[in-house]
């Protein structure tokens, strides 16, 4: 008796999608050409979850598109809710693969922290997803899918792509999310509610600054090369000093914001020689600087600082010109950190 392999349909999404790929869509149902702005609007705009509500096309094309796509759009896989409001969601991509979006409310804000890779090549010391080593990249629908997928997607007022992955490790898909989230016909969100946060990737550094104009997060954490590569690996290819170099041929005196995230680490660097050689480091660059405090992870030998500890910090780099605040430090009480949450599951 021989047996039947049976193979799964996998259903092309719509959901990541830019207007050049609808068009070809609709030429191959043969429908106008208009047809692909309308399945623009009804994706990213109208945020429909299945192609029969799209009744502007002919019964005909929806039954025939519902064969081949869908819109894309997945629920996340679980939810876990902090004391504070903050919300960690985990979305499977594929067999084996999580990722995390965190939502995080603040009065009239509401932010939400999308990844950008399964895992990372980056291996920072500090960071837990990095220890997971990089999984693969996310296209440009699973990154907007976490955007869509949430409960609170249509009261999200910004968004910040610091959540699992290097962004800029993943350019050409990350630029394509970004594009689609701002198109003007689309959702229209101006990029000042956006911030994308890069270690600096060589040649994809100039290119985020080159064709977006969404704010920039440069991950920091220390105030000399020697130091940060005991880090951040990624500084041995790509040195802080040749990035900030770049940075000065930009101009971030308007609303486009640059800012440098920097963890504390308890006897690292966190003195006031270590804030001298930070202030000496971006002297003359409009920048701010976000102070971090470190969420432990399993198995580090890194520790925090105390607050009087940061403030002491920020109030030395204010004094010396560096516009430097704490950043509030939420969900702690989930893990709201980076890869505790998918690291979690993979070991399940």
């Amino acid at each position: 008796m021989h047996r039947q392999h049976i193979v799964k349909h996998t259903k092309k999404k719509l959901l990541g999608m830019d207007l050049a790929e609808m068009q070809a869509v609709a030429h191959e149902m043969g429908m106008p050409p208009f047809a692909a702005r309308q399945m623009m609007e009804w994706v990213y705009v109208k945020r429909v979850r299945s192609i029969a509500e799209m009744t502007n096309l002919s019964l005909k094309h929806r039954q025939m598109m519902d064969q081949q796509y869908e819109v894309g759009i997945e629920a996340p896989i679980e939810a876990v809710h902090a004391a504070d409001g903050t919300i960690k969601y985990l979305f499977k991509i594929r067999e084996g693969q999580f990722v995390e979006a965190v939502y995080i409310p603040d009065g009239e804000r509401a932010t939400l922290c999308v990844s950008s890779q399964v895992g990372c090549k980056m291996h920072c010391a500090f960071c837990m997803t990095g220890r997971q080593g990089f999984g693969a990249h996310l296209t440009a629908g699973e990154i907007l899918n976490q955007l869509y997928a949430i409960p609170q997607s249509a009261s999200l007022t910004n968004m910040v792509m610091m959540g699992m992955g290097e962004p800029l490790d993943n350019t050409d898909e990350v630029l394509k999310a970004l594009g689609l989230i701002t198109d003007a016909k689309l959702l229209a969100w101006s990029p000042r509610r956006i911030t994308l946060s890069t270690v600096g990737v060589r040649g994809n550094l100039r290119r985020f600054l080159d064709e977006s104009e969404c704010h920039l997060a440069i991950s920091l954490h220390a105030p000399t090369p020697q130091l940060r590569s005991e880090l951040m690996p990624a500084e041995r290819i790509y040195s802080i000093t040749e990035m900030v170099e770049l940075l000065r041929g930009y101009d971030f005196t308007g609303q486009r914001r640059l800012s440098f995230e920097y963890i504390l680490f308890d006897g690292l660097n966190d003195t006031l020689a270590d804030a001298r050689k930070l202030v000496h480091l971006l002297d003359g660059l409009q920048c701010r600087i976000n102070l971090i405090r470190f969420h432990a992870i399993p198995d580090s030998e890194l520790n925090g600082v105390s607050m009087e500890r940061m403030v002491t910090f920020r109030d030395y780099l204010t004094r010396h010109g560096l516009f430097t605040t704490i950043r509030a430090s939420r969900g702690e009480d989930i893990y709201a950190a980076c890869g505790m949450l998918s690291t979690k599951k993979l070991k399940i």
